[in-house]
């Protein structure tokens, strides 16, 4: 037996019961083969919360020196009926550091009829010198399919009539807790008594596993503009919680981008899920679904919880975005570009407006044939593309996006993002109007101002130069420039208006 253990883990997967089961353990006068026995007095007073000698500290509301000073002192005391004395520790990690100090202490000489068995749900924060000192065992979130295998146990002994669905539901809401699970059932059958029916716990946990979830997810999917915006205001209509709901919709969304990664072994779902799922990635690219993971995640329902807006701007952001490369039927070169391949013969020379492409050939070796050339804007822009300020302010929300991860805090996109403004462009020269002198300065600062450079030379493929000036006040975008977006026209068109440029960020 060691004299410290320490049990990491998330919150309702076992630490203190497996505390209380170790308790018993090292008491139990007639375990067999290391197992309690559960049937005398020691194992039954420590069961029930009653034995002097097993003592449960809440670090959280218990965190100052004093007490763990009172702990020390009793510490030393033999204990009364058992063979040791066992301190729980909860929520370690809250204790102050003198507090951590002082227990570090006993940790280093304790008295041998003692042992500490420390439970923490962040491990990181509890002193390194406290967990060297402690076995550590880490608990895991259990998986669903064992919490529905103790739902059922539970219901079997309490002769609970409930389906197997409605307990797949408490145990997708559980999130691998085993106790919340419990909690929510018990609160199912104070409701509803000992017949309980799926759509009353879906009631109750105000979104569940909606089946809209995955007709939306379809509609994301397949770039049904017209069904998806019929399904929110479906949602809108019965009142239900969004935030909720959209955070099932990302779970879901996130397995289907798991599976086309090839890691769907990881999802926790039946079979019957997973090859829904699997069917319906199948029928989307890898960038596509990051996208809509992403632009679903960055939903913000603080503001207006009740509000179907976001979401819809969400579903068309990703509807009404450019095709994917892997739809399009043939692979084509950006505008001005070329493309290099292997070829028998050099092919006849192209028109101007005709970029390459590459196409198999069955013979065995591939060759350049000419198309008309593609349509919309490129990702990397031309060269000789003409630029203006018009140009480079359409594509300014793009290029504080590309800043993401830039600078020494990660955060130079936030810095930039409503700190100024493109107002004008003078040769190589970007002009950039800022409000305050000290975000000027900030980007004034060589270290800084090459950053935006590099990334500028990158979004827009010329090595453009920056000049920092002082405006008055925040410029107007022109209405022309806000509109071009297909999202906004789409959301102006459903009776949104434009408020200011810092919402469109």
């Amino acid at each position: 037996m060691a004299h410290a253990y320490l049990l990491c883990g998330p919150r309702g997967t076992g630490k203190t019961s497996t505390a209380r089961i170790l308790a018993k353990a090292v008491n139990c006068p007639d375990k067999a083969v290391g197992e309690p026995c559960n049937a005398c007095d020691m194992c039954r007073s420590i069961a029930e919360g009653r034995a002097l000698d097993v003592i449960e500290i809440d670090a959280a509301s218990n965190r100052g020196i004093d007490e763990i000073r009172s702990l020390r002192e009793k510490a030393n005391y033999a204990p009364s009926l058992a063979r040791y004395k066992v301190y729980i520790i909860d929520e370690v990690h809250m204790l102050t550091e003198a507090a951590c100090n002082a227990l570090l202490k006993t940790l280093e000489e304790p008295p041998p009829h003692v042992i500490f068995v420390l439970a923490t749900t962040e491990a990181h924060k509890v002193l390194p010198t406290i967990v060297s000192r402690c076995q550590r065992f880490n608990f895991h979130r259990l998986r669903q399919s064992d919490i529905v295998d103790k739902l059922e146990l539970i219901c079997k002994k309490e002769k609970i009539h409930i389906e197997a669905p409605s307990l797949e539901l408490i145990a997708r809401a559980a999130t691998g807790s085993l106790r919340d699970a419990e909690n929510i059932l018990q609160q199912m059958i104070a409701y509803y008594g000992n017949r309980i029916e799926f759509d009353q716990i879906r009631a109750e946990l105000g979104t569940g596993r909606d089946p809209r979830i995955r007709e939306l997810a379809r509609c994301v999917v397949g770039r049904d503009a017209a069904t998806g915006l019929k399904t929110v205001n479906s949602l809108n209509s019965d009142g239900l919680d969004l935030r909720q709901f959209n955070l099932g919709l990302v779970e879901y969304l996130r397995g289907l981008l798991l599976i086309k990664s090839g890691c769907g072994e990881a999802l926790d779902v039946t079979g019957e899920d997973l090859a829904e799922m699997s069917s319906l990635a199948a029928n989307a690219p890898m960038d596509y679904l990051l996208k809509t993971v992403k632009s679903f995640s960055n939903i913000d329902f603080r503001t207006d919880s009740y509000s179907a807006l976001s979401l819809e701007m969400a579903l068309l952001d990703c509807v009404l975005s450019p095709q994917a490369e892997q739809e399009r039927p043939a692979m084509t070169a950006s505008a001005g570009a070329v493309a290099t391949a292997q070829i028998a013969e050099p092919p006849a020379t192209p028109g101007p407006d005709a970029p390459a492409v590459v196409e198999p050939d069955e013979a065995g070796p591939e060759v350049a044939t000419e198309v008309p050339a593609a349509t919309g804007t490129s990702e990397i822009p031309d060269k000789d593309v003409p630029q203006d300020i018009d140009y480079v302010r359409g594509r300014w929300r793009e290029f504080i996006k590309s800043l993401r991860g830039e600078g020494s805090s990660g955060n130079l996109d936030a810095f930039l993002r409503s700190a100024c403004d493109p107002v004008g462009l003078e040769d190589d020269t970007l002009v950039l109007g800022f409000y305050y002198s000290f975000h000027m300065e900030k980007i004034e600062d060589a270290k800084y101002r090459h950053l935006v450079e590099k990334k500028l030379k990158e979004v827009f493929g010329r090595p453009y130069k920056v000049r920092c000036v002082l405006v008055d006040s925040k410029r107007e975008v022109p209405s022309q420039v806000k509109t071009q977006n297909p999202v906004i026209k789409a959301a102006l068109e459903m009776g949104a208006r434009i408020s200011e440029q810092e919402s469109l960020s």
